[in-house]
């Protein structure tokens, strides 16, 4: 008797937001059909990073496995699954970590970049009107119970419509993209860079170029937008000289990884009143370490990585899972599939 195919599904995680729910898993059975084994481990998934060593109950499930869903693909995974693993998914959509590992095993490995774009869209544009409409001073006048009509209408207070700004974007794939939608759709100037600029960007945008365009597309920008992934060629992109280029009030949001971004140097101009603010969702040490400059400082808004959490993320997440297993069932391509070499 043939022994049934398995697939290992590892996305137990501590948090409600990724923990997968009983009609997912559901889901997954039912698109894969007879003859699979669905392996559910019920160990805690680390969720929050790029994938980790493995729980040994994971690694023991990937024994054999043909298929693995996790939150990155932990190296543990990849070893006991050497042989068998063909394909494996991401959780997340960063996957720098899971790439050391994956490199000449012959795994394709696919992540969830596309699922996370709508929401960390809004979470940017919302990050955008806290600072052009002034909403950080609103909070700091109410905390100090001052009525401080006269700030606004004197025009002391700066305060910006977001058609008036111009947006620019580093990095133009799923989140950029939908970031730079957003963007038009409010009227804003958009221009963006990404790694193959050929490829252009949504319907609207101004113009696009490679990452040898990034201080001029400081220097076009009233709103800067990290949205690329950690790779070698993005690391540390956003440098002292990049972040000198921009605008004096210029609004710096970071959605990406904290690795592409000189935050001594964003600090300095912060301190200086170069720029009007900066939204930052991620940073070079996570959690950020109590005691940084970032956590009181009246132009920075701290996210703690969350731009992504959304009640929908699971309709959207079993949505791709599932139009991936009939792809692989029925021997087609992948949908987000990711280039090992390049890092996304």
């Amino acid at each position: 008797m043939t022994p049934p195919r398995r697939i290992v599904v590892d996305l137990a995680s501590p948090l409600a937001a990724w923990r997968i729910p009983p009609v997912a898993a559901e889901a997954i059975r039912q698109a894969l059909g007879p003859g699979w084994e669905v392996v559910l481990v019920q160990a805690p998934a680390a969720s929050d990073s790029d994938g980790g060593s493995g729980t040994p109950e994971a690694v023991a499930a990937a024994c054999g496995a043909e298929i693995y869903v996790g939150y990155g693909v932990p190296l543990g995974v990849v070893a006991a699954g050497r042989g068998t693993l063909k394909w494996a998914h991401s959780g997340t959509a960063g996957v720098g970590a899971s790439l050391p590992h994956l490199a000449g095993s012959g795994v394709v490995l696919t992540n969830s970049a596309a699922v996370h774009a709508e929401p960390i869209a809004d979470w940017t544009v919302a990050a955008i009107a806290y600072f052009a409409r002034a909403l950080d001073r609103m909070r700091e006048f109410q905390a100090a119970a001052r009525w401080a009509r006269p700030a606004f209408a004197d025009l002391e207070v700066p305060v910006r419509e977001l058609g008036e700004l111009r947006l620019g974007v580093l990095g133009l794939g799923g989140i950029g993209g939908a970031i730079a939608r957003r963007g038009v759709a409010l009227g804003m100037s958009v221009a963006g860079v990404r790694r193959r600029p050929a490829r252009g960007g949504p319907a609207g945008v101004r113009w696009v170029g490679g990452l040898g365009d990034l201080a001029r597309l400081a220097a076009e920008s009233d709103c800067f937008v990290i949205a690329a992934p950690h790779t070698a060629e993005t690391r540390g992109a956003v440098s002292r000289a990049v972040l000198e280029r921009l605008p004096p009030d210029a609004i710096v949001v970071n959605v990406s990884r904290g690795t592409l971004l000189d935050e001594t140097a964003l600090l300095d101009l912060l301190d200086a009143s170069r720029l009007r603010g900066a939204a930052l969702d991620v940073f070079a040490a996570e959690p950020l370490p109590a005691g940084h400059a970032f956590w009181r400082h009246p132009r920075v808004l701290v996210s703690p990585h969350v731009a992504a959490v959304t009640a929908r993320f699971w309709e959207r997440e079993t949505g791709l899972i599932v139009e991936n297993i009939r792809r692989y069932l029925a021997g087609s391509p992948l949908a987000n599939a990711v280039d090992l070499e390049a890092g996304y």
